[in-house]
C-alpha cells in the first residue's frame, strides 16, 4: 500500500509545468497557446477573465503571452479594429498588473490572480487599473501610426530599389515626389494617358513592338508621346 501511494504523490501533473513553458521560444509558444490567449482576448467580463486566468495562469502569466497580447493590440490597431484593440488591450493590463502584483510582493504570478480582482472591487483601485489602460491604448495608437510610416516607407524604398535594378515594379507603390522622372513627369500618369498599343508595348518590354507602335501614329503624336516617356523616366534615351 505504501509503495501505491508513493507512486501516487510521484504522478506528474497533467500539461506541460509552468517552467517548461516558460523555456518555450516564442514560435514554440504561439504554435501550443495561441487558441488559448485568442480566448483569453475575447473575454469581455472581468468575473470570466478571473475564472479564465485561474485554469490558465501556467499559460497566460508569461512574457512569451505578455508579448503575444502586446502584438496584437498593435496588428488590430494597424488593421483598423480599434474596438477589437481596446478589448485586448485591457487583457494585456490585466496580466501586466498581476504580473507587477506579484513581483511587489514577491510572490508566484498565480498566487496573486485572487488578491488582485480582489483589489478592483475597490472603485478606486478599478479606476486606477482603467486610467493605466487608457494610456497604454493612446501608446497603441501612436506606435501603429509609426509602425504603418516604417512600413510605407520600406515599401517605398523597396519599389525605388527595384526600378534602379531595372525590375518589374508596381509604380503606385512609389511616392509621387520620389517617381518623378528627369523632366519632372510622372510615369504613372503619363503611362495612363498613351495610346493602348504603347502600353502594351511598354508591357512586353520588346523594343521593336513599341517601334511598330510608334509607325502607326501621325510623327508629330509619336514624338510628343516619345518625349513625354523620357521626360517621366518610362523611356531611357541611351
Amino acid at each position: 500500500p505504501s509503495s501505491s501511494s508513493a507512486e501516487k504523490k510521484k504522478k506528474p501533473p497533467a500539461g506541460p509545468s509552468r517552467e517548461k513553458i516558460a523555456m518555450m521560444s516564442y514560435h514554440e509558444f504561439t504554435e501550443k497557446y495561441a487558441d488559448v490567449c485568442e480566448e483569453f482576448m475575447k473575454i469581455n467580463d472581468l468575473s470570466r477573465t478571473k475564472d479564465f486566468l485561474i485554469q490558465n495562469g501556467h499559460i497566460l502569466l508569461q512574457e512569451n503571452a505578455s508579448n503575444y497580447l502586446l502584438l496584437a493590440t498593435l496588428e488590430d490597431e494597424m488593421n483598423g479594429f480599434h474596438e477589437k484593440m481596446r478589448l485586448t488591450a485591457r487583457q494585456s493590463q490585466v496580466i501586466s498588473n498581476i504580473a507587477e502584483l506579484a513581483k511587489s510582493l514577491k510572490s508566484h504570478p498565480g498566487n496573486v490572480i485572487v488578491p488582485f480582482f480582489k483589489r478592483l472591487e475597490n472603485k478606486e483601485m478599478m479606476s486606477g487599473f482603467y486610467d493605466g489602460v487608457e494610456t497604454f491604448i493612446k501608446n497603441i495608437e501612436k506606435r501603429a501610426v509609426t509602425k504603418r510610416k516604417e512600413i510605407d516607407a520600406e515599401r517605398a524604398k523597396e519599389a525605388k530599389d527595384m526600378l534602379e535594378r531595372g525590375d518589374a515594379v508596381d509604380l503606385h507603390d512609389v511616392p509621387k515626389e520620389e517617381r518623378l522622372g528627369p523632366g519632372g513627369l510622372d510615369p504613372v500618369e503619363v503611362f495612363e494617358s498613351l495610346p493602348v498599343v504603347m502600353q502594351e508595348a511598354f508591357e512586353s518590354r520588346e523594343v521593336d513592338k513599341l517601334k511598330d507602335a510608334l509607325l502607326q501614329m501621325p510623327p508629330e503624336e509619336a514624338e510628343l508621346h516619345m518625349k513625354r516617356c523620357v521626360d517621366s523616366g518610362l523611356w531611357n534615351e541611351g
